[in-house]
């Protein structure tokens, strides 16, 4: 485990929290929540699958994470344009976004990008690649390619003055970043008991795979030293998400 170099929150005056938004029980915050409290970093979470309420301000929170889910940005759900003017007001106010697979295309949206049908369903463990500029900024000190956790069919595009991260041959755009606002259309907060959840909750996924959708005997093999490489990639682009925040 590598040590990260974030903000202090020991320090005299009190940090505010990191607004957490969840949207359904099973893809809460995961390995983020252990990083922050390893390092004694407040958050709140808000979960919109139990109806609780979207926040109005950004400025009461010194960052904003929205996490992934099984909807699209683009069905007609009651909370997605309060969370999506959440973004967009976030983002003038240069607080830093987080967004994790439903929470990235989230922010594409309220930038300006569109969600659309990805030209086939990803899930399963497949490797990125780093952009050069990628390769300079939040994935510096990492591989040019490496493996990720994927469970999408939809992807988003690039809002203008974003930045292309990570790619690969079944998603073109894997990440992106604006600033220090950073979506992620794979997921690097998944823990092990995470993957044998969405695994075991989701057997319809595995009956007719496609080409990018591995079976479940094959994203749950080795599953320890994959998640622990996971989370390897996770700590460096978490402490570098992490710094950007107000101290």
């Amino acid at each position: 485990m590598i040590v990260l170099e974030i903000p202090d929150a020991t320090k005299e005056h009190v940090m505010q929290p990191i607004l957490i938004v969840t949207h359904v029980d099973h893809e809460g915050p995961g390995y983020f929540a252990q990083v922050l409290d390893r390092n004694s970093i407040p958050y709140r979470l808000v979960s919109i699958g139990h109806s609780e309420v979207l926040p109005e301000h950004p400025t009461d929170f010194s960052g904003l994470v929205f996490m992934g889910g099984p909807m699209s940005v683009n069905d007609p759900l009651p909370w997605i344009e309060p969370e999506l003017n959440l973004i967009r007001r976030a983002v003038a106010a240069s607080i830093p976004v987080l967004g994790h697979c439903l929470g990235g295309q989230l922010i594409s949206k309220a930038l300006g990008g569109s969600v659309t049908r990805n030209r086939v369903r990803e899930i399963g463990w497949y490797e990125v690649e780093a952009t050069p500029a990628a390769s300079t900024a939040w994935f510096a000190d990492l591989p040019a390619r490496f493996r990720m956790f994927h469970w999408h069919d939809e992807t988003f595009s690039l809002p203008a003055g974003a930045t292309q991260l990570l790619r690969n041959p079944h998603c073109e755009q894997q990440a992106f970043s604006i600033g220090n606002t950073l979506a992620l259309q794979c997921h690097i907060e998944m823990t092990e008991a995470m993957v044998r959840k969405w695994v075991a909750s989701a057997p319809e996924e595995f009956v007719h795979r496609s080409s990018a959708v591995q079976s479940a005997a094959e994203i749950t093999r080795d599953l320890p030293t994959r998640i622990a490489d996971l989370q390897g990639v996770a700590d460096i682009v978490y402490a570098r998400w992490l710094q950007s925040i107000d101290q």
